[in-house]
Parts: structure tokens; C-alpha cells; sequence
């Protein structure tokens, strides 16, 4: 193809006539301009179509965006609901079937048959067991009039209970003299958490288990004791809490040295309103949880810090000499610790939620979040084999099959993170992980760390759970008090032991206890 300029060169050199070679000219120069005009619409639409790509982007992430928010605020949160909660939906389907089972079974003229009933579960075995026997009106044979004979027994259970009880548990102590010398003698006061105080140890530990296990503030208390004309004011109520509160102070302590000799802790924190009574309102503060890690050696123990803030400062006071694993959230008050000398582990139910937002964020699901999400689910089949396995045991499965599938797991997020565009939820997803990778694959280099920090979140549940019931901590005292008692009611729990009986058997034996001997009081098994 001849270029325009040599076409113009070539006619000046035959000597065309001037107004032949002049109309060329500017033909040639129209041409020209045609072609600039061409280049700066091809710019143009470049331009439009980089800019409709980005608007298309953001156009999606407020999509996502906004169907995440409208599924908090209408819809299911799978992952956000426990067992326990799932099963209040449960019960009230249980109880709707039962209501229309009995519907059917009462006809109209309320004549009812015998209903066939299917073997269930047997009551348990350790339950007090109160005979009631039912003998016919008449030993007699209503046919021949023979003496009845008992051949057998038809023996039926049914579960019932004993609403709270009050009782009065009188104390005689006898006063002996002795005639010579004219010496009285008589049984000594036991030690009590309240001296001279009303209260038994089993109606404090009931008080305390209610407000702080059951969630029950104190007027509730009061109303179920009306209800028996028993008069407990809330004030009287108030000093019994803060009188149990200081005394099992010590024991809270004592199990939060206990949490500081393990090597590998979790670490996580809710807010808390406290009442600001110079303000006439509240003011946000935080309850800090720390647990044991249940692959670790010893009994499980979980406690709460009270603090007035979100500051990095109290974990670091929380934990301070103390020197292991830390598994926490990418909340970067926890850094400082991290800096100071503390390995950091990051959570795969942190990881994973952020793929599970991206794949529910649409009705047609994301197909890349679901991939990564498949790949982390493989990651806790592994960990589902480990379970109960020794620590080698665990070690060698996860160096076996882990290791693999993190690898993989990796180099499939690089190349996401590649293609995906910065700065929207799947480059922020791929990022968060990417960033502290190797917090997030170490556990599987052991036997002992743990792959998610759910144990202390679900330990955190029953307080966000109990918030929505006592709504405010009336001044940091109080919120210190509650995280005393909840983190030895919590650890009791988790040991599978009554924490009503646990109290009531530690307040019956704490005020007589020696420093020494507080570690037998602690709600842990051994």
C-alpha cells in the first residue's frame, strides 16, 4: 500500500498541472484528518469501555453488597446460627405437630382411643424415681366373684419437675453448761460467704446461676419468688451478687494463671454497653474472652477480661510473660503482641466466611467463591479424621493430606487474586488470606494447634445471647464482677459439671478454704 506522502511526492516529481497537484493536496490532507478523527474515536471508546468495566465492577460489589446486608437484616444467616438456636425453629415445628396430632386424635364428639405409641427414649436412670401405685376398686372377680391373684405389673414413666422451691433451713445449735466450773459449750458458726446473711449457699448459687448462666436479671428473680410469697427485694439480691462476686474473685484469678500455662490460647472480643449514669446513657465497652485450645493438654478453661475498651493494651496486660500461640482475628489490636515476640495463628472460619459471603451475596451463587470454599471444606474432612486421634497421629495426617491441599489451596488463590479486580470482594477475600498465609498453615505443620477459632466464639454466644436480656453493665465494677463469675460458670460447663452444684458446693466450702488448697475448689475435672 502506497502512503499518502509518497503519492504526493510521486506527482511532484512528473509535473502535473499545479490546480491537479493542488486538489491532491488537499485531498490527501482530508484523508489525514479522517484518520485523526478515527484514532481519537478509537481512544474514546476505549475510554467508555474502561470506564463501563469499572462501573460494571463496582455495580456488582454494591450488589453483593447489598444483598449481604438485606440477608442479615431479612434472611437466614446460616453460619451465624448455632445449634441451639436452629432448634428454637425446631421446637416450634415439634410443637406444631403435636398440636395437630392431637387434633386428629379428638374427634368431635371428644371420645379418644388409644394411641399405638412408638418406643422412645427412656428416662434417665439417675432421676429420684417416685412410686405412685394404682389399685383397682375391687380385689374381686367382676364375673365369678373369685379373689383377684397379681400375675404381673404394668409399668409406666413420666417426666415431671419441681418448680424452684423455697424452703427455711433451721440451724439448732444446743447450749451445754458445765455444773463445776459453769463453762457453756455449743456447736461453732460455720464460716459463710455472708456472715449471718439469710441466704444459703444453694439459694446463692441459684441467684447467681440465674442472672449469670440463665440470663434472668433480677427483677425476674424477684417476680418468680413473689410468685411463692417469698418477698427477695432486687436491692437484697444486688448485695448477694456483689457479695458472691468478691469472694469468687480469687478462684477467677487462680483459673486465669491455670489458662496462662497453656501454649496455645484463642483470643476474641464482644462488645458490651455500661451504663454512663454522669451521662444519662451508655457507653460501649468489651468483654475480652480467652480459651484453651482443646488439642491441647489439660481440662478446658475459658475466661473473660472486662475492659472499658477495644484497646490493644489489655490483651498485652491480659498476657503479659506469658509466651505461645495466639489465635486470633486480623483485628489489629492484637499486633502489638505479635511484634513483641507472640506466634500468630489466623482463623479458617474467618477465611471461609468471606468466600461464604461472596457465594450467598447472589441468587446465583458466585462459581470462584464456591471453588474456594470446596477447597477449605476439604481442609476440615481432614481435620474431621483427626479427631480424636493422638497428637502424633494428627501431625502425620495433616503433613499427609494437609499439606497438599494448602499448597494447592495457595497457588490457586495467587492466581485468582491475579485476575480478580483490586479492591472488591473477591480481591479482598483472596487478599485476606493471601496477607497472612503463613498463620494460616501452620497448624497443620503440628499435632497440637487447632484450624479455626470457633471454641471461644461459641463461648461468646451465650453473652451476646444474655445482652439482649440485662441490655447494659451498670458501671465496670459490675462488668468485672460478671466476667468473674461467667468465666468460672463457662469453664464449669465445658467440664461437663452442674454449675449450679459447683457453686453451691464452692460457697459452701470457700470461706473455710486455705489459700493453698484453692486449686481443689476450681470448676475443672482432674
Amino acid at each position: 500500500m502506497i502512503h499518502p506522502m509518497d503519492l504526493l511526492a510521486e506527482l511532484t516529481r512528473l509535473n502535473p498541472d499545479p490546480a491537479l497537484l493542488d486538489g491532491v493536496r488537499k485531498l490527501l490532507d482530508g484523508v489525514k484528518e479522517l484518520q485523526g478523527d478515527a484514532q481519537d474515536k478509537d481512544l474514546r471508546i476505549r475510554q467508555l469501555t474502561t470506564s463501563c468495566d469499572l462501573e460494571i465492577l463496582r455495580n456488582h460489589k454494591l450488589t453483593l453488597e447489598l444483598a449481604y446486608y438485606k440477608r442479615l437484616r431479612f434472611g437466614v444467616r446460616n453460619e451465624a446460627l448455632t445449634a441451639e438456636q436452629r432448634n428454637l425453629f425446631d421446637d416450634d415445628t415439634d410443637q406444631d405437630l403435636a398440636a395437630i396430632e392431637v387434633e386428629l386424635e379428638t374427634p368431635a364428639t371428644q371420645i379418644r382411643t388409644p394411641r399405638i405409641r412408638a418406643g422412645r427414649q427412656p428416662l434417665p436412670e439417675h432421676l429420684e424415681r417416685i412410686e405412685v401405685r394404682h389399685e383397682p376398686e375391687t380385689c374381686t372377680c367382676a364375673q365369678c366373684q373369685s379373689t383377684l391373684v397379681q400375675i404381673g405389673e404394668d409399668i409406666s414413666e413420666q417426666l415431671d419437675i419441681e418448680p424452684a422451691r423455697f424452703f427455711v433451713i433451721r440451724h439448732i445449735r444446743p447450749q451445754y453448761a458445765c455444773r463445776q466450773c459453769q463453762t457453756v459449750t455449743a456447736a461453732a458458726v460455720e464460716p459463710a460467704v455472708i456472715d449471718g446473711g439469710m441466704a444459703a449457699p444453694g439459694l446463692l448459687a441459684w441467684v447467681a446461676t440465674s442472672k449469670y448462666l440463665d440470663h434472668l436479671p433480677l427483677y425476674r428473680l424477684e417476680q418468680i419468688a413473689a410468685r411463692q410469697n417469698v418477698i427477695l427485694a432486687r436491692s437484697t439480691l444486688s448485695e448477694w451478687i456483689g457479695r458472691i462476686g468478691f469472694a469468687l474473685q480469687p478462684l477467677a484469678d487462680r483459673l486465669a494463671q491455670h489458662l496462662r500455662q497453656r501454649h496455645s490460647l484463642h483470643a476474641d472480643e464482644t462488645p458490651v454497653q455500661q451504663l454512663d449514669p454522669g451521662k444519662g446513657k451508655t457507653q460501649r465497652a468489651y468483654l475480652w474472652a480467652y480459651r484453651s485450645n482443646d488439642l491441647d493438654d489439660g481440662p478446658p478453661i475459658v475466661v473473660f477480661d472486662y475492659q472499658s475498651s477495644r484497646s490493644g493494651k489489655h490483651p498485652a496486660a491480659f498476657l503479659e510473660g506469658w509466651h505461645g500461640t495466639l489465635m486470633v482475628d486480623d483485628y489489629s489490636g492484637y499486633k502489638a503482641l505479635f511484634a513483641a515476640g507472640l506466634a500468630e495463628q489466623a482463623c479458617w472460619a474467618h477465611a471461609r466466611r468471606k468466600f461464604f459471603d461472596l457465594d450467598k451475596g447472589t441468587s446465583q451463587g458466585h462459581p470462584i467463591a464456591a471453588e474456594v470454599l470446596s477447597r477449605i471444606a476439604r481442609l476440615y474432612q481432614i481435620e474431621a479424621q483427626g479427631k480424636g486421634q493422638s497428637r502424633q497421629a494428627r501431625k502425620v495426617l495433616r503433613e499427609q493430606a494437609a499439606m497438599a491441599e494448602l499448597q494447592q489451596l495457595h497457588e490457586r488463590l495467587i492466581d485468582i487474586r491475579q485476575q480478580a479486580a483490586p479492591g472488591y470482594g473477591l480481591a479482598k477475600a483472596c487478599d485476606y488470606v493471601l496477607r497472612r498465609w503463613p498463620s494460616f498453615s501452620c497448624y497443620a505443620q503440628t499435632g497440637e494447634l487447632p484450624i479455626d477459632n470457633n471454641p471461644v466464639e461459641n463461648a461468646i454466644r451465650p453473652i451476646a445471647l444474655g445482652k439482649k436480656n440485662w441490655l447494659f453493665a451498670g458501671s465496670e465494677r459490675a462488668g468485672r464482677r460478671a466476667a468473674a463469675i461467667q468465666s468460672l460458670l463457662a469453664t464449669a460447663k465445658l467440664n461437663g459439671l452442674d454449675p449450679g452444684v459447683w457453686l453451691k458446693s464452692t460457697l459452701e466450702s470457700l470461706p473455710s478454704c486455705l489459700n493453698a488448697q484453692i486449686d481443689t475448689l476450681l470448676p475443672i475435672k482432674r
